[in-house]
């Protein structure tokens, strides 16, 4: 599993027309689902997004986690994390867990997450053509891997 983890001041994701879901202060995470990630994946991905220290504390470093600071969390699900360039110009997309597998991960993640930090995570709709907008803040901008099985 893979993450773009975003500080934010503000994100929010619209597709058809209409906004889905919108943020203030805290996380915006990118979440591609890889072929065999499963409940173990998720757990790590869901700890790690709500533990991570990247906020600063009042001495100017970053080590407060976004539950730390009551923020919020929005996660938007994108297999093309799971990209691969490296010949010709047009992306595979061989590393990226097929639509029904990676749904219920995705959705796993979204439920931890929200558990973990104790209120509603925020989410786009899965699978959709969407619009994601934000505010980096920082700019602050991580990519996290939970480890090899």
């Amino acid at each position: 599993m893979r993450a773009v983890v975003q500080r934010v001041v503000s994100a929010s994701v619209s597709a058809g027309g209409g906004r889905c879901a919108g943020i203030g202060p805290g996380l915006l995470a990118l979440v591609g689902v890889a072929p065999g990630d499963g409940i173990p994946e998720a757990e790590w991905m869901s700890r790690k997004l709500v533990q991570l220290r990247i906020f600063e504390d009042p001495q100017g470093k970053m080590n407060l986690s976004v539950s730390d600071t009551g923020g919020e969390m929005l996660l938007v699900s994108q297999f093309t994390l799971y990209g691969d360039a490296n010949r010709g110009n047009r992306p595979g997309f061989s590393g990226a867990a097929g639509f029904d597998e990676a749904r219920p991960v995705f959705d796993t993640v979204l439920r931890l997450s929200a558990e973990h930090l104790g209120k509603p995570v925020a989410s786009g709709w899965y699978g959709e053509a969407m619009q994601v907008s934000l505010v980096n803040d920082g700019p602050v901008t991580l990519i996290l891997d939970s480890p090899q099985r």
